[in-house]
């Protein structure tokens, strides 16, 4: 893939979030928080995790925690066009092992939407079912990161388009029966071991291809996770908490792993 072609993938996306972020707007300033009254309230809520304030008279209960999932949005709708141009020209042209297996990076795509989409019903409604579909949204892109890095640990396998078939439906059979393993194992043990694995796999992988992975990409991911989890720290701690200004906490935790996620993916997806 040329950089010309990318930065015209990455215009199209920005275009179509601009066009969402209308729709959202739009959303929030017809309807108000009644539409979500009779729904079971979060614990998040009833605790009042995060700092921004929660304005239950607004159809976006927290706004700018809201609005933030757009950066989710953003990188999903690019990482389904890369897809779709892998599988446009599998055959046609030399690919490097994730542009040959376009599934993955579509399914990387459509969880960041999901994500996106999910975690903007919980801040906007604070709901449980909410909360569940949001904390669903990050098991599946975590689940597809470290299923990409265990693909690539596993170089010397050569997979048949059937392999791959079912390689992509038993994950997502995978993400869904996480709607009930996240109710069994709390997600701050679950959650990080499963970024320990991607950790490791990438870790394994630079090693096996040290010429051709970038190690900037895998201390940037890395960064960029401690970075934002830190901010979620200091957000549910209520340190230097403004509930009604424009930049919140965990809105930069949005902004951060989606950064985070994408540079796991360029990992991978990417040669020099």
């Amino acid at each position: 893939m040329t950089y010309q072609l990318l930065v015209r993938l990455a215009i199209r996306s920005f275009l179509l979030t601009l066009g969402m972020l209308a729709v959202w707007w739009g959303l929030d300033s017809f309807f108000n928080g009644s539409v979500w009254e009779g729904m079971v309230i979060s614990k998040s809520a009833l605790v009042v995790e995060y700092c921004e304030f929660n304005n239950v008279a607004r159809f976006f209960h927290q706004r700018m925690n809201t609005y933030s999932n757009l950066a989710y949005f953003f990188f999903g709708v690019l990482i389904l066009q890369i897809a779709y141009d892998d599988y446009k020209n599998e055959g046609i042209r030399r690919q490097n092992r994730l542009e040959s297996f376009p599934m993955l990076s579509a399914l990387m795509g459509i969880c960041f939407i999901y994500l996106g989409f999910g975690s903007a019903f919980f801040h906007a409604s604070l709901t449980w079912i909410g909360q569940r579909v949001d904390m669903n949204g990050t098991y599946g892109i975590t689940l597809v990161l470290v299923s990409i890095g265990f693909y690539h640990v596993l170089h010397k396998i050569r997979f048949t388009p059937l392999a791959k078939s079912i390689w992509a439906g038993l994950l997502v059979v995978l993400i869904v029966l996480f709607l009930e393993i996240a109710l069994l194992i709390p997600s701050s043990r679950l959650l990080p071991g499963l970024i320990l694995a991607l950790l490791a796999f990438i870790a394994i992988n630079y090693i096996q291809f040290r010429k051709k992975r970038s190690g900037l990409l895998a201390i940037a991911s890395l960064v960029l996770m401690v970075v934002a989890v830190r901010f979620r720290t200091l957000d549910v701690q209520k340190v230097g908490c403004d509930p009604h200004s424009l930049i919140q906490g965990h809105s930069i935790w949005h902004l951060l792993t989606a950064l985070s996620s994408v540079c796991s993916y360029s990992f991978f997806r990417f040669t020099k």
